[in-house]
């Protein structure tokens, strides 16, 4: 992605010797200029950047009160801002920092002192990013069953209940999948755990294609998935679980199990129906239409009994 500097100043002539003395380094890809803080908030909204170098004094609107608006919105308050001023009193400089300022350069300004400032809030801004990229990995990773790939348990039970709160706001449909792979015991007993893992693995891969993006697959249990579908009925709910049946049903499976003919059971459960008042309630729906399944001969779906 293209890094770019955003320069704030009333001075044409300043503006054009910062991007002049920035562009010698190739520090950026990108150079915008704004000549006060409106017209510079304006052009951080729209476009973004990775670094500011602001004036504090300027018409219409100063570089404390363009720190003011950055700090109200929690998007752009991870971008360094360096203050661009004449010889400053210490309060002033104090008040900047307080609200949002990462560095003073003072005017007229050395060359070679901005490049180094602007370096170093480039690399602390580098190593941040990076820092939040670690974390967001992590919390991803705390996410998901390791071994299928799929949410985990944990995750899908604070997801269920946050989009359980906001259908029965809207009034929208939400369709929970539970599936079972039938007689999963007898492979691991067959084959080993570590064949009856690969059948975990390639059942949650098959799973995951057969989802859109915004639906949730999780690993509820050993052999057990659940599917989170927004936004669908039942009948729609039974349509996609019972062409997951079928794509696991095709599944070719390599030595030694190239024998093997694996099957699902599924239940099918939505809300709103008079039958669902809350998350428990839609859970035992789609067990209790599982276990039909399962007495019904296994390698099929049911769907939850909708009163008359």
């Amino acid at each position: 992605m293209p890094s770019s500097v955003l320069v704030i100043d009333d001075s044409q002539l300043i503006r054009e010797q910062v991007v002049c003395t920035l562009r010698s380094e190739g520090l950026f890809d990108q150079y915008r200029v704004a000549h006060d803080g409106l017209e510079g908030f304006k052009s951080l909204v729209e476009g973004g950047s990775d670094l500011v170098i602001c004036d504090v004094e300027m018409p219409r609107m100063n570089g404390f009160k363009f720190l003011q608006l950055v700090n109200s919105r929690p998007e752009l308050s991870d971008i360094p801002i360096i203050m661009l001023t004449v010889a400053m009193d210490p309060q002033s400089k104090i008040r900047g920092l307080n609200e949002g300022a990462s560095d003073y350069v003072t005017k007229p300004f050395d060359a070679g002192e901005l490049v180094a400032r602007v370096r170093v809030q480039m690399k602390i801004k580098s190593l941040q990013d990076e820092l939040k990229r670690a974390n967001a990995l992590l919390k991803e990773l705390n996410n998901l069953d390791h071994l299928t790939n799929l949410y985990n348990r944990r995750y899908l039970t604070e997801v269920l209940e946050k989009e359980f709160v906001r259908v029965k706001r809207s009034s929208q449909e939400l369709t929970l999948v539970i599936l079972d792979i039938d007689r999963f015991k007898k492979i691991n007993d067959t084959y080993g755990h570590q064949c009856g893992d690969a059948v975990l693995a390639e059942i949650a891969a098959v799973t995951k294609a057969s989802l859109r993006t915004y639906d949730i697959a999780a690993r509820y249990g050993g052999e057990e998935f659940v599917l989170l579908l927004p936004s669908t009925s039942l009948s729609d709910g039974v349509v996609v679980a019972e062409r997951l049946r079928q794509a696991v049903q095709a599944i070719s499976w390599p030595a030694p199990m190239r024998d093997l003919a694996v099957t699902v059971s599924l239940g099918v459960a939505t809300y709103p129906s008079p039958l669902v008042d809350g998350v428990e309630s839609l859970f035992r729906h789609a067990d209790e239409a599982l276990y039909r399944a399962k007495i019904g001969g296994r390698n099929r779906v049911e769907a939850m009994l909708v009163p008359r």
